[in-house]
């Protein structure tokens, strides 16, 4: 189930296009440059390498958005640098400073049978210690229940699309409610409020945060989302 081998340096821009561009944002050659602290030319010229393998489009002078294969590499190195960055600092109690750069190190080695037993470990986190979106697990499951349910990592399977989580969108976005992760308790409270697996998700960006909670319409009913339930129903868009 895993992926052919992809460079450490292709996954670094791929991760950098992620963090600033999640939710298809174009992400200039400058902000790619300054992230990287790599020349802009050198950027330009990785930047038609990624088009060309299919996991970016490119636009002279104004920057690169993911596709949709970008996407499903950017998050899954995301997902462990930042899953480990929270096992370093409050598992193995490693220096907040140091955190980052190991994390680093290991997020290009860390298969994926242990980030599942890391985020077993940790139940399932949401945030990384910067306070940042852990993104969803690229594993067939609609819960997290489910999940642990299935002891054999060999008979896991890899979901065939992207998702976000409510607060990770930054435009107007439909999709269909796809994972919900959590504990047992955030399972049943989010249940309790009427949201399972399925159902159609609007969100219109600017008019819907409000405070600690997020409107959405689901399935034709307007939903008050407390900010920790957002950062855990992910949608396929």
């Amino acid at each position: 189930m895993a992926d052919a081998k992809i460079s450490e340096n292709i996954e670094e821009y791929l991760e950098v296009l992620y963090r600033n561009g999640s939710n298809g944002e174009q992400v200039s050659t400058t902000q790619l440059s300054k992230d990287l602290k790599i020349a802009p030319g050198s950027v330009t010229q990785m930047l038609k390498k990624l088009e060309d393998l299919g996991y970016i489009v490119y636009t002279p002078y104004k920057g690169a958005t993911l596709t949709d294969d970008g996407m499903k590499i950017a998050q899954k190195i995301t997902r462990k640098h930042r899953i480990l960055e929270k096992f370093l600092l409050e598992v193995l109690k490693i220096k907040e400073e140091n955190v980052h750069e190991q994390a680093c190190e290991m997020e290009h080695t860390l298969s994926d049978e242990a980030e599942r037993a890391l985020c077993t470990m940790l139940q399932h986190p949401d945030l990384c210690p910067d306070e940042h979106i852990i993104p969803a697990c690229n594993f067939d499951f609609g819960s997290c229940q489910e999940c642990f349910s299935q002891k054999d990592f060999d008979q896991v399977m890899n979901r065939k699309f992207n998702l976000l989580s409510i607060s990770e969108l930054t435009s107007t976005t439909e999709g269909t409610i796809s994972f919900i992760r959590g504990s047992n308790d955030l399972l049943d409270r989010i249940s309790a409020e009427g949201i399972k697996i399925g159902q159609h998700l609007k969100y219109e960006f600017n008019e819907n945060r409000v405070g600690n909670h997020y409107l959405v319409n689901i399935d034709d009913a307007e939903l008050n989302i407390p900010v920790e339930m957002a950062h855990n129903i992910f949608i396929k868009v």
